[in-house]
């Protein structure tokens, strides 16, 4: 039996600034995941070194960085059966000259470094990266306008 799960989805600054967000938002609701929360922000440089740690010492850390900070983010908590899995399916591959058809970083990606999205690579993960972006019970103005 599978049970609805809940994963991060972020929309990365490249994709925000070349005006795609409503493009792969709507592909995202088309493929049936349901957008538990969303906003969107600017990094800090310390949110953006927080949330990649886990990169820490990896070469790449320092312009992942600076990419995430050079423009607006729009994080959501999907929500889908077998979130985590099908959400990795619809990004596509990190390179999106690698990534299938019909996949968001295959259709809005510009390189491995520029790829458009980002998503919880596991529930362990899931959980703890929607809990670094969203306030369990809490809302901004704009979440709690319905």
């Amino acid at each position: 039996m599978n049970m609805v799960e809940t994963t991060l989805a972020i929309l990365k600054p490249d994709a925000v600034l070349n005006l795609q967000s409503g493009q792969i938002i709507n592909m995202i609701e088309l493929n049936g995941f349901g957008i538990a929360a969303m906003h969107k922000i600017m990094l800090s440089r310390e949110e953006a070194e927080a949330f990649y740690a886990v990169h820490s010492k990896r070469s790449f850390f320092n312009e992942l960085v600076e990419y995430m900070i050079s423009g607006p983010v729009i994080v959501m908590a999907l929500t889908k059966e077998n979130a985590v899995k099908e959400w990795r399916e619809l990004m596509g591959a990190t390179n999106p000259e690698e990534a299938g058809p019909g996949t968001i970083r295959r259709m809005f990606g510009e390189s491995i470094a520029n790829n458009a999205v980002h998503g919880s690579d596991s529930m362990e993960n899931a959980e703890k990266e929607i809990a670094f972006f969203f306030e369990e019970g809490a809302c901004d103005d704009e979440e709690c306008e319905d």
